[in-house]
Formats: structure tokens, sequence, C-alpha cells
């Protein structure tokens, strides 16, 4: 498996990891009916840096890093991540968060802050605990859970 910048030629393969997250409405706070046209905005915009998990030629994983805020507060990167469905449980997502915090390192961030972690996500909250993220934060009915309904978010953080 090989963890590159995403090149414009990427598009679809990201749409077809980001779709189906999405609209299980269980992890991110995207829409479940967002368009693909917003995409653009959401996971390939200028202030990022967007990375491909590729496999055989197909697209398994995705994630990009930004600043997570402007001017005073951009050296701490922001990043969010989507590994495919159909290839979950094959430790992609901890390679994404890997290279992230190498790439973070190499871009001169302090840290990494992940905003929202919907609570009932426990892979993802194990896997980023175990990378060395923590809680600084809850978000009491942060999240519309597709079929929980109101449940709480979290803020985490690591140093880089």
């Amino acid at each position: 498996m090989d963890i590159r910048k995403a090149k414009e030629t990427d598009y679809d393969g990201v749409w077809e990891v980001f779709s189906e997250i999405v609209k299980a409405g269980d992890t991110y706070a995207f829409s479940p009916d967002t368009p693909k046209a917003s995409l653009q905005t959401y996971w390939f915009a200028d202030s990022m840096d967007t990375f491909v998990a590729v496999d055989n030629d197909e697209i398994v994983g995705t994630y990009f890093m930004k600043p997570n805020q402007p001017g005073l507060g951009s050296h701490i990167a922001n990043c969010g991540y989507m590994v495919s469905p159909d290839h979950r449980g094959k430790g992609i997502g901890q390679l994404l968060c890997e290279h992230s915090i190498q790439f973070a390192k190499d871009k001169g961030y302090f840290g990494i802050q992940f905003n929202i972690v919907v609570s009932t996500n426990k892979v993802a909250v194990k896997l980023w605990q175990k990378s060395g993220f923590r809680i600084i934060g809850t978000t009491p009915k942060g999240f519309r859970h597709k079929e929980l309904g109101l449940v709480d978010s979290y803020i985490m953080f690591r140093e880089v």
C-alpha cells in the first residue's frame, strides 16, 4: 500500500470513499446527502493537504490536513480521515494517522487537534488514543447521529 499526495485524478476515488462514509450519518458532521460538488470544499480546498492510501490501484483511504485556525492558531493542524468500509480492519486508519503525524512534524505544526470525534465511534476513539491523542473536551450532545440521535462528541489533541 502506498500513501501519497492526492492528485486531481483521485477525485472520483476519494468521492467513492467519502460518499459511503457520510451516507452512514454516524461519524462525520457532513450531511448524508452531501453532493459531489462539495467534496472540493470539504476535502480538496487549497488550504488543505490531501492524501490517499492506494492498494492495487484502488483508493482505500484518505485524509486531509489543514491549519485548525487561521493566523495565530495556524500552528495546530486539523485532520479528517476516512477508510473505505470494504477495507476496514486492515490497519489503514493507523497507517494514515502515522503518516499524518510525520507530515505535521515536517510541515512545522506544533500539534494536531480533532474538533469533533463522535463518542460512539469507539474504533476511532481507541485508535486516536493509541496514537497518542487525548480527549481534551466533550461537547454534550454535539453530534446528531443518524440512528442514535444526539450523542456526545470529543475534542482530541496530541503534540507532534
